[in-house]
């Protein structure tokens, strides 16, 4: 058996993870599975960069600002493989809710609406708002700055994004020390069931197909132990599979509940695996399809298309400057050949290709594959806008018209 140990944050996304080792898929691929809870991004990303752990459930725009020296002392970081598409929700707090649309369920399924209210909300609010968001470099915080961005709103000038532990954020909203947050699930389920708040917007609804959640590991780790990694690759694939099993989601939302793993109500964990989720407290839970996929559309698979469309991001809120060099540096990050390499022999449908436009999709679609028939899901972004990898500049132009 080889052991390997794996950090992880408490969130229902943890869940490949935790199954492949509580369901025996890692040690079918022979790896001795330990997996390390952690509290904060920032530490997961220490333990990972100075070899406290051999891999990391990480959010996907560190694993790329690791690698840039964004976020610390450069780090050459890959992802091979993605853990989770979608998943997170903004929670506003009760009194600033008010001022959106009384009916939770339209804000969540018109956002281009609730974006505008929600910047109106900020001018008639009594100071500037303040919003947690679980790190700088977290797919949550790109897809704010992106909705907010839309209305009008600088999220660095018209806002305060503070930055807290996803489990911390319940906690800093009771004692009013920031008006909402964006996170993962269960804690925006756990805000909304003690009363502290609302669902206003939910990922999906902002773009259809939001990278989140990736696996990484130190690019010298994974090439030096090349066998490894495929058997890992393996097992975590297997694992998302199982998850993604809606006859497996009361058995899954169990085993997430225990204080080992994320350590919340099974009943909290439920909604998002149901995409089924209570907005506001005592009403009734609304459908939010596709709020978190694990497997399905070759959900794993690392488009490179998905790490340059982060690294727009990075280059339109001024966090890094945009260069040929630094770009292909951002896209290298995600890994399609490590996934190709190791799932190929496992009959998955594969994607022909390594990038696509993201955001064109407005209903399912065949597209070609090496092996077996993949159906891509629509991934459209709520404004329209399409991200073509191959001309960047011309995206970002649009979007700051």
């Amino acid at each position: 058996m080889t052991p390997l140990s794996i950090a992880f944050l408490p969130l229902t996304d943890s869940a490949p993870l935790v199954v492949a080792r509580a369901k025996g898929f890692a040690e079918a691929q022979g790896i001795d599975l330990s997996l390390v809870r952690t509290t904060s991004w920032a530490t997961l990303r220490d333990r990972l960069v100075y070899g406290q752990v051999q891999a990391a459930h990480m959010l996907a725009p560190l694993a790329i600002a690791v690698n840039l020296g964004l976020s610390q002392h450069p780090a050459a970081i890959s992802a091979p493989f993605k853990l989770n598409v979608n998943g997170n929700a903004l929670v506003m707090a009760n009194a600033f809710a008010e001022a959106l649309d009384p009916d939770p369920a339209k804000r969540v399924h018109d956002p281009e609406a609730v974006a505008h209210d929600f910047a109106n909300a900020i001018g008639l609010y009594r100071r500037k708002p303040v919003i947690g968001v679980v790190h700088r470099f977290s797919s949550h915080a790109l897809m704010l700055r992106y909705w907010l961005g839309f209305a009008g709103v600088d999220p660095d000038r018209d806002v305060n994004l503070r930055v807290l532990p996803p489990s911390f954020m319940g906690e800093a909203l009771r004692l009013g020390e920031i008006d909402g947050f964006i996170a993962g699930e269960p804690w925006n389920t756990a805000a909304v069931a003690e009363g502290l708040g609302e669902i206003v917007a939910a990922g999906v609804d902002i773009w259809r197909r939001g990278v989140e959640k990736v696996l990484a590991m130190r690019t010298d780790w994974m090439e030096a132990n090349a066998e490894t990694v495929d058997r890992l690759l393996v097992a975590v694939s297997q694992a998302a599979a199982w998850c993604d099993d809606p006859a497996n989601r009361e058995e899954l939302a169990i085993l997430l509940e225990r204080p080992e793993h994320v350590g919340q109500p099974a009943e909290w964990i439920m909604a998002a695996l149901r995409g089924k989720l209570m907005l506001r407290r005592g009403d009734a839970p609304v459908d939010i399809p596709d709020f978190l996929l694990f497997h399905r559309e070759a959900a794993g698979f690392p488009w490179r298309s998905q790490a340059l469309w982060i690294y727009s991001q990075l280059v339109r809120w001024g966090m890094v400057k945009a260069d040929p060099a630094t770009e292909r540096q951002a896209a290298d990050v995600f890994r399609p050949d490590i996934y190709r390499r190791a799932l190929g022999g496992a009959g998955l449908p594969m994607p022909g290709a390594s990038m696509k436009l993201e955001g064109a999709l407005a209903a399912p679609l065949a597209v070609g594959a090496h092996q077996g028939a993949l159906t891509l899901g629509p991934d459209r972004f709520f404004d329209g806008a399409v991200f073509d990898p191959d001309d960047l500049q011309g995206y970002l132009a649009a979007l700051a018209r």
